[in-house]
């Protein structure tokens, strides 16, 4: 394979056409006679609707019909199976009772010929409720736990407990975070419309292909009519991967009126209806023996859930593998609260995971008097102790080493508070970064044009991480035609079946898939080249090779286009199906972030003012790109670390920050100076002929645990529960006990 554009960093190739705004999103598509759809949402957490007052709303300009509890068509609950390709997160149809589980569900729906009648007219609906007044507003008043996850990331070794006890160096605290909101800056959106029985729907989703399955359930129809597009996607963080409630009613909608219907879900119930990062409490114990290694480690978490579906947050999928321990414990459970499903928000599970985990290990790393450099080093795994599998491939030490270097770390007077400069104290914090390599089935489609252009097409999306250019590297590198002539279409369930974008596979997934497409496409282009009408017609199609755009035989080369011209063929075609990764190794990626922050406490200002991050995620495809999910990753754990918290009343829990203004995010001023990222850039080749892995994710992952430990380091405080705000740093904060 060429390295000429292969690890390169041209630009984005759908990037003129965003910048210009032709790139159509969900909400702009607007079909003939289009109706808007707007949503009442319940104003309780718990109880159920008694009334809905409607006729002023009906009486209201430009109204086409409302719909609620009482009058809405009867449709099915799809199975939620990522196996069959119906996934959903909320299983609960809109308006299938009057039951209420969260503030912000929904109530009722108004059609009107415009948004802003109805919208006027969803403001005239009256609803009545019953209020149940024993709403579940957070994780220390949830009921009904649901138990130990069994499997999956469950996993246990050895005696954790009886090896704690009697250990030369233990520590047992707690962490928690708080509900994160994903809050992509495109707003959730459908626009449904049907011909007879088939519906095309314009979703701003991360799941295309899943959507159609889902919706094939709900409403009993075959997939082959229904087609769900989503081309272009302002972010969505996990938000958007599986089709919430919105989609549902707008395609309803639509069918019952007889018209496309356009429903936007607006930003106050983007915190309570499309998912959420849920609440969680992690208790961690650890222990050493006198050299300062591992001899057991326990991570509990329970996560908050909602009343209609379960959600686990995997908070130590991480921890059974990163570092290397005899007896080690992990187990999740959950209790129910009146908010809406959480879902998956970027690096699910293992980024709070490691906030507790990263934290902890700096904690052991202070109580057995070892550097904490020094302790993550001597303590990671080797191999996969909890497959009993090899990884493979792990670098972990060696991007370690790097970002240390780099960053300085060695320079670092371990006393707290003893670095100063003017009136800042300086402290500096670490944390290693890990996150799992996944490969799905996928197929594509590629045709290479009499018109001298490849045209790709796969069901994939790209969500602004740049899927369509590193595609087109793809076809450009096997074929050497430049991008420009490369077409990329993704996002259309009419095309090849792809993987919903998400979990960090999609780069690992997709590109085998359109390499194989592509080699399909030369060999039948080899095939019309040694037919009896070709240009090689007495040559053995095997012996012919393709470079440049060129097929070529012992030094004699003929253009593809007038392979194709010459026999007034419009191209050469190319569909493969590629499989899932294989279970021989452990495949995961590495890294570690190292932090620099300042205090001022005379002004009680804290600020992070450098980041350097050394990533190892195997090949990387497009060195830009790359570099831009990392350091869009690292500025995320920022804002998961020191703002991001989705607040709610404990007394009725209803949110009380579901809005851009009061949920706080990190913004230019809050950015680092100084955040480099190191690629290590080593190929994986036993996960994909790329030997690429995703890189997505793992920047996230802890980085809240080396702000935190950053903190630590300057002030002397150990914040257990995010966010850091720096009123937690002016108040006394009790050390950790020894166990």
């Amino acid at each position: 394979m060429s390295d000429s554009i292969i690890g390169a960093g041209p630009k984005r190739i759908d990037g003129q056409r965003k910048v210009t705004g032709e790139a159509p999103y969900a909400a702009d598509h607007h079909p003939d006679n289009m109706a808007y759809g707007y949503g009442i949402f319940s104003t309780i957490a718990r109880g159920t609707v008694t009334g809905l007052e409607l006729d002023a709303a009906r009486q209201s300009p430009g109204v086409i019909d409302i719909f609620h509890h009482g009058h809405f068509p009867e449709l099915h609950r799809s199975p939620a199976s990522m196996p069959q390709g119906n996934k959903v997160e909320e299983t609960r149809l809109p308006f299938e009772d009057n039951h209420v589980h969260y503030e912000g569900q929904f109530v009722a729906l108004v059609v009107a010929d415009t948004f802003e009648n109805a919208r006027a007219a969803a403001r005239k609906v009256v609803v009545s409720y019953q209020a149940d007044d024993n709403a579940i507003a957070n994780l220390d008043q949830g009921v009904k736990a649901h138990g130990t996850k069994k499997g999956g990331d469950n996993h246990e070794r050895g005696d954790a407990a009886g090896s704690f006890d009697g250990a030369a160096h233990s520590i047992d605290v707690t962490y928690t975070t708080p509900v994160e909101t994903h809050n992509p800056m495109e707003m959730h959106a459908s626009v449904a419309s049907w011909e007879g029985d088939r519906l095309t729907i314009y979703e701003s989703s991360q799941g295309v292909v899943q959507q159609r399955g889902a919706l094939s359930k709900i409403f009993g129809i075959p997939q082959e009519h229904i087609r769900v597009e989503s081309p272009f996607i302002g972010s969505g963080f996990g938000s958007k991967l599986w089709m919430w409630p919105h989609a549902v009613a707008a395609s309803a909608a639509a069918r019952e009126t007889g018209r496309p219907v356009q429903l936007v879900v607006p930003r106050e119930q983007m915190f309570t209806t499309t998912g959420h990062r849920p609440e969680t409490r992690q208790r961690m114990r650890l222990a050493t023996d006198d050299s300062g290694r591992l001899v057991s480690l326990r991570h509990e978490s329970i996560n908050t859930t909602s009343f209609t579906d379960q959600y686990v947050e995997t908070c130590g999928s991480v921890t059974k593998s990163l570092y290397s321990c005899p007896n080690l414990l992990v187990s999740h459970e959950t209790t129910q609260v009146n908010r809406g499903t959480p879902t998956s928000m970027r690096a699910p599970g293992a980024a709070p995971g490691l906030f507790a985990l990263e934290s902890a290990i700096d904690e052991m790393a202070h109580e057995a008097g070892v550097d904490p450099l020094e302790f993550r080093l001597n303590n990671y795994a080797d191999r996969d102790e909890s497959q009993d599998l090899d990884f493979s491939s792990n670098h972990i030490r060696e991007a370690t080493q790097k970002a240390a270097e780099q960053f300085g770390w060695h320079d670092r007077n371990p006393e707290i508070g003893s670095m100063r400069e003017g009136h800042e104290i300086i402290g500096y914090g670490m944390a290693a970064c890990n996150w799992e390599a996944i490969k799905r089935e996928c197929e594509a489609r590629v045709s290479l044009r009499a018109d001298g252009t490849a045209h790709v097409t796969c069901a994939t999306q790209d969500i602004g991480t740049g899927t369509y250019t590193i595609v087109a590297q793809t076809v450009s590198d096997i074929t050497g035609l430049p991008l420009e002539k490369i077409t990329v279409r993704l996002g259309d369930t009419s095309y090849p079946a792809g993987p919903v974008s998400g979990g960090s596979w999609t780069t690992a997934t997709t590109l085998p898939a359109v390499a194989a497409a592509t080699r399909e496409a030369i060999e039948e282009l080899k095939g019309y080249a040694t037919s009896k009408k070709g240009d090689f017609a007495d040559v053995d199609s095997d012996s012919l090779t393709f470079e440049n755009g060129q097929l070529t035989h012992d030094g004699q080369g003929v253009d593809y286009v007038d392979v194709l011209k010459g026999q007034r063929l419009a191209s050469a075609d190319g569909h493969a199906h590629t499989q899932g990764a294989d279970d021989r190794y452990s495949y995961r990626s590495f890294g570690a972030h190292f932090v620099e922050v300042r205090w001022d406490p005379g002004i009680s200002n804290l600020r992070v003012s450098r980041v350097v991050s050394a990533i190892d995620v195997g090949r990387v495809i497009n060195s830009m790109t790359a570099r831009n999910q990392v350091e869009g990753a690292i500025v995320m754990g920022l804002g998961m670390a020191h703002f991001e918290a989705t607040d709610y009343d404990a007394r009725n829990a209803r949110p009380v920050n579901n809005n851009y203004a009061e949920y706080v995010v990190p913004v230019h001023a809050d950015q680092p100076p100084e955040v480099d990222v190191i690629l290590l850039d080593y190929p994986d080749l036993e996960f994909n002929e790329f030997g690429a892995r995703g890189i997505g994710e793992i920047g996230i992952t802890g980085m809240a645990a080396a702000v935190a430990n950053a903190v630590y380091h300057a002030t002397g405080k150990r914040i257990r529960d995010l966010p850091i705000f720096k009123e937690k740093l002016m108040e006394n904060v009790p050390e950790v006990q020894s166990a």
